[in-house]
């Protein structure tokens, strides 16, 4: 889509709070992989939190423990190659060591227009919009976007852990 890009919102909840030993080497990492995700070509924004590129200041329902990742991308190939073909991939692949099972579906995409920088509060909606209607135009998943194949192969499936 020429005049759209593709915005994702994922939801995790971590096992402990920031500080806490047991989540350290995630977030010793999290500047480091949120800055490659803005190196990398087709990636046009990214919600940050006031300490850095990582949005760890942004609670959802109170909650210190869910760390949002919203960030818009020129086309999803462009985001399929930062989580399938970067060291994003590694992390992704030892999530459960650091994040709880969550119980919802935490992950939702949605084309917005160029220049628009969604909201927390619009990409919650959205991910809502998801969790009660399933796959749409207005709010998708992988498996929604035929031109998304790279999920297909690296391990991305209907999976509740963030």
């Amino acid at each position: 889509m020429t005049n759209m890009h593709l915005a994702e919102l994922n939801v995790g909840r971590l096992i402990a709070p920031v500080d806490d030993l047991r989540v350290g080497e995630f977030m010793a990492n999290l500047d480091k992989i949120n800055g490659l995700a803005k190196r990398m070509p087709g990636f046009v924004w990214m919600m940050e939190g006031a300490a850095g590129t990582g949005n760890t200041d942004s609670a959802i329902d109170g909650d210190p423990q869910f760390i949002p990742n919203l960030s818009v991308w020129e086309s999803i190939e462009t985001l399929e190659t930062f989580v399938w073909g970067t060291i994003h991939k590694q992390f992704y692949q030892r999530r459960q060591e650091w994040f709880e099972v969550l119980s919802d579906l935490h992950f939702v995409m949605w084309w917005v227009p160029v220049g628009h920088q969604p909201t927390l509060d619009e990409a919650l909606a959205r991910l809502e919009h998801l969790r009660a209607h399933g796959d749409s135009d207005h709010a998708f998943g992988w498996a929604h976007l035929a031109e998304a194949k790279m999920h297909q192969t690296h391990g991305c499936r209907d999976t509740k852990v963030a």
